[in-house]
């Protein structure tokens, strides 16, 4: 399974409906559930996202520090990460970011740029490469 925990609410109708739409398209090729986390202190934030995480998942945080992957290295990469874990989470964190305790538990931290990007549009961006990926793995075709 793909669990995406998120902090912050999504309050524009267009990316809901984008994310609904993603969510429709990846169900497809795998589960994916979106943990919906309530925007508040970055302390508060860390210990609900923590909460979140089982001890058997394998964790990626979308920092902006993290190593930064072409889609085919990132559809590569899921694909060597499903071999060994049957959980993959990735963790987007709110406005002040990510406390350092969720930092330490992630097995890895993933840059999409280093750009700065409002967490709710992130949201849809991260379905958009998860689902692009599986359409790599797949070899199907998607716009380039």
């Amino acid at each position: 399974m793909i669990k995406i925990i998120c902090v912050g609410k999504i309050k524009e109708k267009y990316l809901r409906d984008a994310i609904i739409d993603y969510m429709k398209r990846l169900s497809k090729y795998h589960k994916v559930e979106i943990v919906e986390l309530e925007d508040s202190t970055i302390s508060e934030e860390k210990n609900r996202i923590l909460k979140c995480i089982n001890n058997k998942d394998y964790v990626i945080t979308l920092d902006i520090e993290g190593t930064m992957l072409s889609s085919i290295e990132l559809a590569d990469k899921l694909n060597k990460m499903f071999i060994n874990n049957s959980n993959i989470c990735f963790v987007i964190g709110g406005s002040c970011g990510l406390d350092k305790a969720v930092k330490d538990r992630a097995n890895y931290s993933l840059s999409f740029s280093k750009l700065t990007f409002p967490h709710q549009l992130f949201r849809v961006i991260l379905l958009e490469q998860i689902y692009r990926s599986f359409k790599i793995l797949n070899n199907e075709t998607y716009h380039k």
